[in-house]
């Protein structure tokens, strides 16, 4: 008898953690492109309960575009998975039936395309990271590389999710599909105009301009949920709670919310009802979270791994750690932007404080430290950029790019390698490894990456001589010591 979760095991789950719709029954209306963790606990949660309170056939096809650890999984439990809630107070896990499928887009892009072309698709959503998008983190220009130009030049299977994308419209198409969204839910500024953006190119290369144009809408979003990476814990929990196994669980905070805009051609599912803010303009909470509270995450988790820290949790118990956050967002973060009416920068920050302080959410420092290169742009140069055109000296910012710095170089302060998971790992340990090894040489050879710091910050002297200063503080004392001077000169 198979004590895996599936259809098969679904009626020894107890019934407070079943589905809140019966799998199967829902046809499929969305592509999802990128499996991830994150999805499976966010949007799929989302439009599950909206099918719950309204119906419609908005399953989702959840396409994997390389690993196939959690393909695989998923398939294997006729599409369904758990999510486990993680509160302080205690924990409650769900089953989620809003995937109709899986696919795996790199052993079979044809069927990805066939996909996008199917009148029955009437959106196609993304969790992709940054870097799946070609994007340049500093310019926002498209990176033509290899890959993408054999996308686009040649008819082999595409190998890139833009190719996946342009050849799917294609196929829409010559299908006579209808109109379509293609909604990014990724932590990018302005992710549905960047996705335009994107497109709009590719479509000028591929003869597709006009009908994308009367076709394809690019809706904008902000996403909001702590999902810490599965581990073992996390699919025991989740056996525990249901009486079989999950093996691809999930987990993550009990606060979620997602801001969408709403221009949807073929329709949508009632997300609304499922707690959703339907909206004309995303951007304000786009930048209030990109700045917020994903800056400040970057914040915690450089610092927190410098100072020899596992967890985001536990990083904020550093002394000083807590106080240098609030500077960061009272001095650094808050004066940079106009945030979402009716809400506060400074008390959104503090719920921010409170959520990544929830000691049952176990988010690995490292694991936030992945792809700065990618994210730093976004989360924390942009504010830079900002309160500089305004003559004002983000000092907190400017040490958050610091630890960047040092985390880049690989070790902790107690010697411990720091792994650097980045798209351009090459090429910054080639730069560090060709510069001095004093302050002002990382500097210098970290500024010159292009690709991550625009001309207004590299060709900027008060920041150049601040991320020298931090990293002269971090060479003599230590983050933990540079951290804890900070508190004590505050007292």
């Amino acid at each position: 008898m198979s004590d895996l979760l599936g259809l098969s095991t679904l009626g020894r789950v107890p019934a407070a953690s079943r589905p809140r719709i019966t799998p199967g029954d829902a046809g499929a209306g969305i592509v999802h492109l990128g499996l991830g963790a994150f999805h499976r606990a966010h949007q799929a949660v989302f439009t599950e309960d909206a099918m719950a309170a309204a119906g419609g056939d908005w399953g989702i096809i959840g396409v994997a575009p390389r690993s196939v650890t959690v393909f695989d999984a998923v398939r294997a439990q006729d599409n369904l998975y758990s999510v486990t809630t993680l509160a302080a107070e205690g924990l409650s896990t769900r089953v989620i039936g809003a995937l109709a499928g899986v696919r795996h887009a790199a052993s079979d892009p044809d069927a990805v395309v066939a996909l996008i072309a199917d009148p029955a698709i009437r959106m196609v959503t993304l969790t992709v990271t940054e870097k799946a998008y070609r994007l340049d983190p500093a310019t926002g220009r498209l990176l033509l590389d290899d890959e993408l130009r054999g996308d686009l030049e040649s008819d082999r299977p595409p190998r890139t999710v833009p190719g996946l994308l342009i050849r799917g419209l294609a196929a829409r198409r010559r299908a006579d599909a209808g109109p379509i969204a293609l909604v990014s839910c990724d932590n990018l500024p302005a992710n549905g105009h960047r996705l335009r953006g994107l497109v709009d190119y590719l479509a000028a290369a591929t003869s597709l301009t006009d009908w994308v144009a009367g076709n394809v809408t690019f809706p904008g979003t902000m996403v909001d949920r702590i999902v810490p990476a599965s581990t073992a814990e996390t699919f025991a929990v989740a056996r525990r709670a249901l009486g079989v196994r999950d093996e691809a669980a999930v987990s993550g905070e009990p606060y979620y919310a997602w801001v969408i805009e709403d221009d949807f051609p073929a329709g949508r599912p009632a997300w609304e009802k499922a707690g959703a803010v339907l909206t004309g303009d995303p951007r304000p909470w786009e930048r209030l979270k990109l700045r917020s509270l994903n800056g400040v995450h970057s914040a915690i988790a450089y610092l927190g791994a410098l100072a020899g820290r596992e967890t985001i949790a536990e990083s904020l118990t550093l002394p000083g750690m807590a106080a240098m956050v609030r500077r960061f967002i009272a001095e650094d973060i808050a004066p940079s932007f106009t945030p979402p009416p009716g809400v506060e920068t400074i008390a959104y920050g503090e719920e921010v404080l409170h959520r990544f302080a929830n000691p049952a959410i176990e988010y690995r420092t490292v694991q936030v430290a992945t792809d700065g290169s990618q994210k730093l742009p976004q989360r924390v140069l942009h504010t830079i950029i900002d309160r500089r055109a305004a003559g004002a000296t983000p000092r907190w910012g400017i040490m958050v790019v610091a630890a960047w710095m040092r985390y880049a170089g690989g070790l902790s302060d107690d010697g411990r390698a720091l792994p650097l998971d980045d798209p351009l790992a090459t090429r910054i340990r080639a730069r560090l490894a060709a510069a001095p090894g004093t302050p002002a040489g990382v500097v210098e050879a970290l500024l010159g990456l292009d690709t991550v710091f625009a001309p207004e910050l590299s060709g900027d002297d008060t920041v150049r001589e601040l991320l020298v200063e931090w990293l002269t503080a971090f060479d003599k004392h230590g983050v933990k010591a540079t951290l804890a001077g900070m508190e004590a000169s505050e007292t």
